[in-house]
């Protein structure tokens, strides 16, 4: 027995050596692999690490903002920085990351994004009422839709496009203070430009039924005056005063 006990011993440690050597052979065997591995991991982690400096990169042109944002429609945030006669301008808001994004604002300048309203011709009317519908430095959100030269065409929300958030390019339509156009940059056969499309055209309708904005009905007086001028009795009238107050003045 006292001998016994020994030999298990040893063969417990010839056991453990044997696992030892298997498991160094095979990572000898294999060291090229997991390098292969390894190098596999670190691109995948700097491609991801790529994708995520875009997605927290302040946008200060239409031109740095990658033509796969605007192909998927993403949506930026951003606070309004100022009205033009086109639209407005945008300051963008990126993605906060806290270790990433501070160092990246010290190197970020700060230039407004040029927007249009897509699939909307605004009227005089139309930018009034933007301008009373948005305050400065409101948070709005900006669905990409196209980029032409340096400016962009979105569908422009106070929400991130939820289900109960209605674009400001609908709701000036609703008003009457602008006209339904071709919204540029979707392909007209998608299922996206249909929907889209079909709430413009839906919003301008009730615009047009309610009577409002560019669809506002003139009364019978306006309608009788805009034809009195127009008429040969009209003309003749604005001749006859014409004269009378000449003579006057003599």
């Amino acid at each position: 027995m006292p001998d016994e006990q020994p030999a298990r011993l040893d063969e417990v440690d010839d056991k453990a050596k044997n696992i030892i050597t298997v498991v160094s052979k095979l990572a000898d065997d294999n060291l090229t692999l997991l390098r292969s591995v390894s190098t596999g991991l670190a691109i995948v982690g700097i491609v991801i690490l790529g994708r995520s400096v875009k997605l927290i990169t302040k946008f200060n042109a239409a031109s740095e903002i990658p033509a796969r944002f605007i192909e998927r429609n993403v949506s930026l945030r951003g606070r309004v920085f100022r009205f033009t006669d086109e639209g407005l301008e945008v300051e963008h808001i990126p993605i906060h990351i806290p270790v990433l994004s501070p160092l990246l604002v010290k190197c970020q300048t700060g230039a407004p994004l040029h927007v249009r309203l897509a699939g909307v011709e605004l009227t005089a009317e139309g930018r009034e009422w933007l301008r009373r519908q948005l305050k400065p430095a409101e948070t709005v959100w900006l669905k990409l839709i196209r980029q032409e030269g340096d400016t962009l065409d979105c569908l422009v929300s106070r929400g991130r496009g939820s289900l109960f958030s209605t674009y400001l390019n609908e709701e000036v339509l609703r008003q009457g203070l602008a006209r339904s156009a071709p919204i540029l940059g979707l392909d007209h056969h998608s299922r996206e430009y249909w929907r889209l499309h079909r709430r413009l055209l839906k919003a301008e309708l009730h615009a047009e039924r309610k009577g409002r904005g560019l669809w506002r009905e003139s009364s019978l007086w306006e309608r009788v005056s805009v034809a009195l001028q127009e008429s040969f009795v009209g003309r003749s009238l604005k001749k006859l005063l014409s004269l009378t107050s000449r003579t006057k003045d003599q």
